[in-house]
Protein backbone atom coordinates (compact mmCIF):
# COMPACT_ATOMS: atom_id res chain seq x y z
CA UNK A 1 0.00 0.00 0.00
CA UNK A 2 1.40 3.24 -1.02
CA UNK A 3 2.76 5.94 2.23
CA UNK A 4 0.40 8.33 3.32
CA UNK A 5 1.80 11.54 2.75
CA UNK A 6 2.87 13.74 6.27
CA UNK A 7 2.91 17.33 4.37
CA UNK A 8 0.29 19.66 5.14
CA UNK A 9 -1.53 20.28 1.56
CA UNK A 10 -4.95 22.73 1.93
CA UNK A 11 -7.69 21.07 0.15
CA UNK A 12 -9.05 23.25 -2.51
CA UNK A 13 -11.89 25.82 -1.84
CA UNK A 14 -10.77 25.58 2.04
CA UNK A 15 -8.53 28.50 3.79
CA UNK A 16 -5.61 27.90 5.11
CA UNK A 17 -5.20 28.05 8.91
CA UNK A 18 -3.75 31.79 9.94
CA UNK A 19 -0.38 31.14 11.75
CA UNK A 20 -0.03 32.70 15.22
CA UNK A 21 1.81 35.55 13.66
CA UNK A 22 -0.88 36.32 12.02
CA UNK A 23 -2.44 39.92 12.25
CA UNK A 24 -6.11 40.15 13.00
CA UNK A 25 -8.15 41.03 10.11
CA UNK A 26 -9.61 44.59 10.11
CA UNK A 27 -12.71 46.24 8.93
CA UNK A 28 -12.58 46.89 4.69
CA UNK A 29 -11.25 50.34 4.86
CA UNK A 30 -14.75 51.16 2.50
CA UNK A 31 -16.95 50.43 5.48
CA UNK A 32 -14.79 52.81 7.69
CA UNK A 33 -15.11 55.64 4.93
CA UNK A 34 -18.45 55.05 4.72
CA UNK A 35 -19.33 55.57 8.59
CA UNK A 36 -17.27 58.43 8.32
CA UNK A 37 -19.25 60.17 5.85
CA UNK A 38 -22.32 59.39 7.45
CA UNK A 39 -20.69 60.77 10.73
CA UNK A 40 -19.95 63.68 8.38
CA UNK A 41 -23.28 64.00 7.09
CA UNK A 42 -24.97 63.59 10.13
CA UNK A 43 -23.05 66.72 11.75
CA UNK A 44 -23.37 68.71 9.03
CA UNK A 45 -27.09 68.05 9.18
CA UNK A 46 -27.49 68.93 12.79
CA UNK A 47 -25.52 72.08 12.20
CA UNK A 48 -27.41 73.18 9.60
CA UNK A 49 -31.14 72.88 11.48
CA UNK A 50 -29.52 74.46 14.73
CA UNK A 51 -28.75 77.53 12.67
CA UNK A 52 -31.87 77.52 10.81
CA UNK A 53 -33.54 77.53 14.45
CA UNK A 54 -31.24 80.21 15.19
CA UNK A 55 -32.25 82.10 12.49
CA UNK A 56 -35.72 81.65 13.14
CA UNK A 57 -35.72 81.94 16.91
CA UNK A 58 -33.30 84.52 17.08
CA UNK A 59 -34.69 86.51 14.09
CA UNK A 60 -38.04 86.64 15.37
CA UNK A 61 -37.41 88.26 18.45
CA UNK A 62 -35.35 91.08 17.39
CA UNK A 63 -38.25 91.45 14.66
CA UNK A 64 -40.97 92.16 16.92
CA UNK A 65 -38.81 94.28 19.15
CA UNK A 66 -38.09 96.57 16.19
CA UNK A 67 -41.55 96.42 15.20
CA UNK A 68 -42.73 97.43 18.56
CA UNK A 69 -40.71 100.28 18.22
CA UNK A 70 -43.17 101.83 14.79
CA UNK A 71 -45.75 99.79 15.78
CA UNK A 72 -47.69 100.01 19.36
CA UNK A 73 -49.95 97.12 18.90
CA UNK A 74 -48.28 93.85 20.14
CA UNK A 75 -51.80 92.45 21.13
CA UNK A 76 -52.87 93.03 17.60
CA UNK A 77 -49.39 91.61 16.29
CA UNK A 78 -49.85 88.50 18.02
CA UNK A 79 -53.56 87.59 16.97
CA UNK A 80 -52.55 88.42 13.22
CA UNK A 81 -49.65 86.16 13.70
CA UNK A 82 -52.03 83.21 15.56
CA UNK A 83 -54.13 84.18 12.03
CA UNK A 84 -51.13 83.32 9.91
CA UNK A 85 -50.03 80.15 11.85
CA UNK A 86 -53.42 78.85 11.62
CA UNK A 87 -53.18 79.69 7.58
CA UNK A 88 -50.02 77.70 7.10
CA UNK A 89 -51.03 75.27 9.24
CA UNK A 90 -54.08 74.31 7.53
CA UNK A 91 -52.06 74.39 4.55
CA UNK A 92 -49.95 72.20 4.95
CA UNK A 93 -52.19 69.81 6.73
CA UNK A 94 -54.35 69.62 3.19
CA UNK A 95 -50.52 68.84 1.51
CA UNK A 96 -49.85 65.88 3.92
CA UNK A 97 -53.34 64.87 3.69
CA UNK A 98 -53.13 65.13 -0.56
CA UNK A 99 -49.80 63.42 -0.39
CA UNK A 100 -50.35 60.29 2.31
CA UNK A 101 -54.39 59.96 1.33
CA UNK A 102 -55.22 59.44 5.02
CA UNK A 103 -57.43 62.02 6.76
CA UNK A 104 -56.06 64.64 9.69
CA UNK A 105 -57.04 64.54 12.75
CA UNK A 106 -60.69 66.54 13.81
CA UNK A 107 -61.42 66.75 17.39
CA UNK A 108 -65.11 66.97 18.70
CA UNK A 109 -66.36 70.00 20.08
CA UNK A 110 -66.43 68.19 23.66
CA UNK A 111 -63.05 67.18 23.36
CA UNK A 112 -61.95 70.84 21.71
CA UNK A 113 -63.41 73.08 24.45
CA UNK A 114 -62.86 70.95 27.79
CA UNK A 115 -59.83 69.58 26.59
CA UNK A 116 -57.63 72.33 24.94
CA UNK A 117 -59.21 75.57 25.53
CA UNK A 118 -56.97 75.52 28.49
CA UNK A 119 -54.06 75.24 27.33
CA UNK A 120 -54.62 77.37 24.24
CA UNK A 121 -56.03 80.11 27.02
CA UNK A 122 -52.51 79.95 28.31
CA UNK A 123 -50.53 79.78 25.61
CA UNK A 124 -52.21 83.10 24.32
CA UNK A 125 -51.64 85.00 27.57
CA UNK A 126 -48.22 83.88 27.89
CA UNK A 127 -47.33 84.72 23.78
CA UNK A 128 -49.62 88.32 24.43
CA UNK A 129 -48.04 89.73 27.28
CA UNK A 130 -44.51 88.11 26.14
CA UNK A 131 -45.08 90.81 22.88
CA UNK A 132 -46.44 93.32 24.93
CA UNK A 133 -43.35 93.76 27.15
CA UNK A 134 -41.34 94.40 24.04
CA UNK A 135 -42.85 97.99 24.41
CA UNK A 136 -41.19 98.42 27.91
CA UNK A 137 -38.01 96.18 27.78
CA UNK A 138 -34.71 95.35 26.33
CA UNK A 139 -34.18 92.29 24.32
CA UNK A 140 -31.70 91.16 26.85
CA UNK A 141 -33.97 91.43 29.94
CA UNK A 142 -36.77 90.00 28.18
CA UNK A 143 -34.46 87.01 27.05
CA UNK A 144 -33.38 86.30 30.59
CA UNK A 145 -36.99 86.92 32.54
CA UNK A 146 -37.87 84.23 30.12
CA UNK A 147 -35.40 82.16 31.01
CA UNK A 148 -36.89 81.91 34.13
CA UNK A 149 -39.56 79.81 32.93
CA UNK A 150 -38.09 76.88 33.71
CA UNK A 151 -38.33 77.54 37.82
CA UNK A 152 -42.19 78.15 37.08
CA UNK A 153 -42.50 74.71 34.64
CA UNK A 154 -40.50 73.00 37.66
CA UNK A 155 -42.80 74.19 40.09
CA UNK A 156 -45.89 73.49 38.79
CA UNK A 157 -44.73 70.25 37.73
CA UNK A 158 -44.34 69.36 41.06
CA UNK A 159 -48.13 70.77 42.00
CA UNK A 160 -49.54 68.47 39.50
CA UNK A 161 -47.26 65.42 40.27
CA UNK A 162 -45.30 65.47 36.50
CA UNK A 163 -42.01 65.47 38.81
CA UNK A 164 -40.35 63.91 41.84
CA UNK A 165 -39.00 66.56 44.34
CA UNK A 166 -35.54 66.35 44.53
CA UNK A 167 -32.69 67.83 45.66
CA UNK A 168 -31.25 68.67 42.14
CA UNK A 169 -34.34 69.91 41.38
CA UNK A 170 -34.60 72.09 44.16
CA UNK A 171 -30.59 73.26 43.20
CA UNK A 172 -32.25 74.30 39.88
CA UNK A 173 -34.76 76.40 41.11
CA UNK A 174 -32.01 78.07 43.61
CA UNK A 175 -29.91 78.80 40.59
CA UNK A 176 -32.21 80.20 38.16
CA UNK A 177 -34.17 82.49 40.74
CA UNK A 178 -31.16 83.58 41.99
CA UNK A 179 -29.24 84.51 38.19
CA UNK A 180 -32.47 85.96 37.80
CA UNK A 181 -31.91 88.44 40.66
CA UNK A 182 -28.43 89.20 39.93
CA UNK A 183 -29.41 90.07 36.35
CA UNK A 184 -32.43 92.57 37.40
CA UNK A 185 -30.42 93.96 40.57
CA UNK A 186 -29.65 97.74 40.00
CA UNK A 187 -29.86 97.37 36.12
CA UNK A 188 -29.40 100.43 34.51
CA UNK A 189 -32.30 99.79 31.52
CA UNK A 190 -35.11 98.34 33.68
CA UNK A 191 -38.70 98.81 33.82
CA UNK A 192 -40.63 97.68 36.59
CA UNK A 193 -44.14 97.82 33.88
CA UNK A 194 -42.52 95.17 31.15
CA UNK A 195 -40.52 93.05 33.96
CA UNK A 196 -44.11 92.48 35.24
CA UNK A 197 -45.17 91.35 32.10
CA UNK A 198 -42.40 88.97 31.09
CA UNK A 199 -42.58 87.04 34.10
CA UNK A 200 -46.27 87.22 34.11
CA UNK A 201 -45.77 85.46 31.23
CA UNK A 202 -43.52 82.99 32.34
CA UNK A 203 -45.50 82.69 35.29
CA UNK A 204 -48.61 81.73 33.03
CA UNK A 205 -45.72 80.03 30.72
CA UNK A 206 -45.52 77.49 33.60
CA UNK A 207 -49.04 76.56 33.64
CA UNK A 208 -49.50 76.51 30.08
CA UNK A 209 -46.15 73.68 29.65
CA UNK A 210 -47.67 71.81 32.36
CA UNK A 211 -51.11 71.63 30.80
CA UNK A 212 -49.57 71.31 27.04
CA UNK A 213 -47.68 68.03 28.81
CA UNK A 214 -51.00 66.77 30.24
CA UNK A 215 -52.66 67.42 26.75
CA UNK A 216 -50.08 65.25 24.34
CA UNK A 217 -50.27 62.66 27.19
CA UNK A 218 -53.80 61.86 25.88
CA UNK A 219 -53.01 59.63 22.95
CA UNK A 220 -56.48 59.49 21.97
CA UNK A 221 -56.71 62.83 21.20
CA UNK A 222 -54.39 62.20 18.50
CA UNK A 223 -52.26 65.32 18.59
CA UNK A 224 -49.14 64.28 18.40
CA UNK A 225 -47.95 66.01 15.06
CA UNK A 226 -46.88 69.20 15.49
CA UNK A 227 -49.40 70.43 12.16
CA UNK A 228 -52.20 69.04 13.65
CA UNK A 229 -51.41 71.18 17.22
CA UNK A 230 -50.71 74.21 15.70
CA UNK A 231 -54.09 74.03 13.97
CA UNK A 232 -56.47 73.32 16.42
CA UNK A 233 -54.93 75.49 19.28
CA UNK A 234 -54.71 78.97 16.72
CA UNK A 235 -58.32 79.56 16.79
CA UNK A 236 -59.16 79.45 20.43
CA UNK A 237 -55.61 81.32 21.29
CA UNK A 238 -57.03 84.13 19.23
CA UNK A 239 -60.45 83.90 20.75
CA UNK A 240 -58.49 83.99 24.07
CA UNK A 241 -56.18 87.03 23.12
CA UNK A 242 -59.36 89.18 21.59
CA UNK A 243 -61.16 90.48 25.23
CA UNK A 244 -57.29 91.67 25.94
CA UNK A 245 -56.81 93.36 22.82
CA UNK A 246 -60.26 94.75 22.67
CA UNK A 247 -59.63 96.65 26.07
CA UNK A 248 -56.24 97.94 25.95
CA UNK A 249 -55.81 98.45 21.59
CA UNK A 250 -59.40 97.90 20.08
CA UNK A 251 -59.80 102.04 20.40
CA UNK A 252 -56.92 103.21 19.77
CA UNK A 253 -56.00 100.87 16.95
CA UNK A 254 -59.55 101.79 15.49
CA UNK A 255 -58.52 105.52 15.24
CA UNK A 256 -54.90 104.79 14.28
CA UNK A 257 -53.93 105.67 10.54
CA UNK A 258 -51.78 103.18 10.33
CA UNK A 259 -54.47 100.80 9.62
CA UNK A 260 -58.50 101.53 10.13
CA UNK A 261 -57.83 105.33 9.26
CA UNK A 262 -55.47 104.89 7.03
CA UNK A 263 -55.11 107.86 4.23
CA UNK A 264 -51.53 106.28 2.60
CA UNK A 265 -51.85 102.87 0.95
CA UNK A 266 -48.82 102.43 0.65
CA UNK A 267 -48.07 102.91 4.02
CA UNK A 268 -50.95 100.23 5.31
CA UNK A 269 -49.55 97.57 2.81
CA UNK A 270 -46.30 97.55 4.51
CA UNK A 271 -47.39 97.54 8.00
CA UNK A 272 -50.03 94.58 6.70
CA UNK A 273 -46.57 92.91 4.51
CA UNK A 274 -44.29 93.40 8.30
CA UNK A 275 -46.98 91.75 10.15
CA UNK A 276 -47.68 88.65 7.50
CA UNK A 277 -44.10 88.42 7.81
CA UNK A 278 -43.87 87.95 11.45
CA UNK A 279 -45.91 85.35 11.19
CA UNK A 280 -44.14 83.37 8.41
CA UNK A 281 -41.10 83.90 11.25
CA UNK A 282 -43.69 82.36 13.60
CA UNK A 283 -44.65 79.42 11.67
CA UNK A 284 -41.09 79.05 10.23
CA UNK A 285 -39.81 78.91 14.32
CA UNK A 286 -42.32 76.45 15.38
CA UNK A 287 -41.51 74.30 11.88
CA UNK A 288 -37.63 74.35 12.54
CA UNK A 289 -37.78 73.44 16.25
CA UNK A 290 -39.92 70.16 14.64
CA UNK A 291 -37.22 69.06 12.28
CA UNK A 292 -34.47 69.87 14.65
CA UNK A 293 -36.18 67.25 17.27
CA UNK A 294 -37.06 65.15 15.15
CA UNK A 295 -34.07 64.77 13.01
CA UNK A 296 -31.54 64.84 16.42
CA UNK A 297 -33.05 64.51 19.60
CA UNK A 298 -35.09 66.94 22.19
CA UNK A 299 -31.34 67.42 24.16
CA UNK A 300 -30.12 68.19 21.01
CA UNK A 301 -32.73 71.17 21.00
CA UNK A 302 -32.65 71.71 24.53
CA UNK A 303 -28.76 72.16 24.68
CA UNK A 304 -28.97 74.77 21.78
CA UNK A 305 -31.61 76.27 23.68
CA UNK A 306 -28.96 77.04 25.68
CA UNK A 307 -26.38 78.50 23.73
CA UNK A 308 -29.05 80.51 21.68
CA UNK A 309 -29.36 82.61 24.68
CA UNK A 310 -25.86 83.66 25.50
CA UNK A 311 -26.06 84.75 21.10
CA UNK A 312 -29.47 86.84 22.15
CA UNK A 313 -28.09 88.64 24.76
CA UNK A 314 -24.56 89.42 22.61
CA UNK A 315 -25.92 90.51 20.17
CA UNK A 316 -28.45 92.23 21.76
CA UNK A 317 -25.31 94.23 23.15
CA UNK A 318 -23.56 94.55 20.17
CA UNK A 319 -26.39 95.50 17.78
CA UNK A 320 -28.84 97.10 20.06
CA UNK A 321 -26.59 98.48 23.13
CA UNK A 322 -27.76 97.17 25.78
CA UNK A 323 -26.03 97.75 28.98
CA UNK A 324 -25.42 94.55 30.75
CA UNK A 325 -22.77 95.10 33.50
CA UNK A 326 -20.81 92.31 35.40
CA UNK A 327 -23.35 91.20 37.53
CA UNK A 328 -25.94 91.14 35.37
CA UNK A 329 -23.75 88.38 33.31
CA UNK A 330 -23.07 86.66 36.47
CA UNK A 331 -26.45 86.48 37.15
CA UNK A 332 -26.73 85.26 33.46
CA UNK A 333 -24.47 82.62 33.66
CA UNK A 334 -25.60 81.87 37.40
CA UNK A 335 -29.07 80.84 35.33
CA UNK A 336 -27.49 79.25 32.37
CA UNK A 337 -26.03 76.85 34.93
CA UNK A 338 -29.21 76.01 36.89
CA UNK A 339 -30.85 75.35 32.89
CA UNK A 340 -27.75 73.29 32.19
CA UNK A 341 -28.20 71.23 35.37
CA UNK A 342 -31.74 70.45 34.91
CA UNK A 343 -31.09 69.51 30.70
CA UNK A 344 -28.27 67.12 32.12
CA UNK A 345 -30.32 65.78 34.89
CA UNK A 346 -33.19 65.06 32.24
CA UNK A 347 -30.53 63.38 30.13
CA UNK A 348 -29.34 61.06 32.65
CA UNK A 349 -32.55 60.37 33.83
CA UNK A 350 -33.75 59.48 30.40
CA UNK A 351 -30.51 56.99 29.75
CA UNK A 352 -31.15 55.58 33.27
CA UNK A 353 -34.43 54.12 32.33
CA UNK A 354 -35.02 50.69 30.70
CA UNK A 355 -37.63 52.11 28.68
CA UNK A 356 -40.26 54.58 26.89
CA UNK A 357 -42.10 55.87 29.71
CA UNK A 358 -44.86 58.76 29.74
CA UNK A 359 -43.23 62.31 30.00
CA UNK A 360 -42.31 63.23 33.37
CA UNK A 361 -40.25 66.53 33.17
CA UNK A 362 -40.72 69.42 30.84
CA UNK A 363 -37.87 70.67 28.29
CA UNK A 364 -35.30 73.38 29.20
CA UNK A 365 -36.17 75.65 26.20
CA UNK A 366 -38.59 78.24 28.07
CA UNK A 367 -39.88 80.25 24.96
CA UNK A 368 -41.21 77.18 23.56
CA UNK A 369 -44.75 76.62 22.32
CA UNK A 370 -45.65 73.22 22.40
CA UNK A 371 -44.51 70.05 24.00
CA UNK A 372 -44.97 67.14 21.21
CA UNK A 373 -44.22 63.17 21.15
CA UNK A 374 -43.82 61.90 17.70
CA UNK A 375 -45.60 58.84 16.29
CA UNK A 376 -42.63 58.46 14.18
CA UNK A 377 -39.55 58.31 16.61
CA UNK A 378 -37.65 54.94 16.90
CA UNK A 379 -39.02 52.76 19.84
CA UNK A 380 -35.35 52.61 21.48
CA UNK A 381 -36.07 56.29 22.59
CA UNK A 382 -36.42 56.94 26.36
CA UNK A 383 -37.52 60.37 25.68
CA UNK A 384 -39.77 61.27 22.76
CA UNK A 385 -39.82 65.19 23.86
CA UNK A 386 -40.65 67.44 20.85
CA UNK A 387 -41.32 70.58 20.76
CA UNK A 388 -42.60 73.14 18.64
CA UNK A 389 -40.86 76.75 19.73
CA UNK A 390 -43.71 79.66 19.84
CA UNK A 391 -42.52 82.46 17.72
CA UNK A 392 -44.76 85.29 19.22
CA UNK A 393 -42.09 86.62 21.48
Amino acid sequence: MGRLSTSHQPLRGVPAPADSGARVLQPPRMGRWALDVAFVWKAVLTLGLVLLYYCFSIGITFYNKWLTKSFHFPLFMTMLHLAVIFLFSALSRALVQCSSHRARVVLSWADYLRRVAPTALATALDVGLSNWSFLYVTVSLYTMTKSSAVLFILIFSLIFKLEELRAALVLVVLLIAGGLFMFTYKSTQFNVEGFALVLGASFIGGIRWTLTQMLLQKAELGLQNPIDTMFHLQPLMFLGLFPLFAVFEGLHLSTSEKIFRFQDTGLLLRVLGSLFLGGILAFGLGFSEFLLVSRTSSLTLSIAGIFKEVCTLLLAAHLLGDQISLLNWLGFALCLSGISLHVALKALHSRGDGGPKPLKGMGSSPDLELLLRSSQQEEGDNEEEYFVAQGQQ
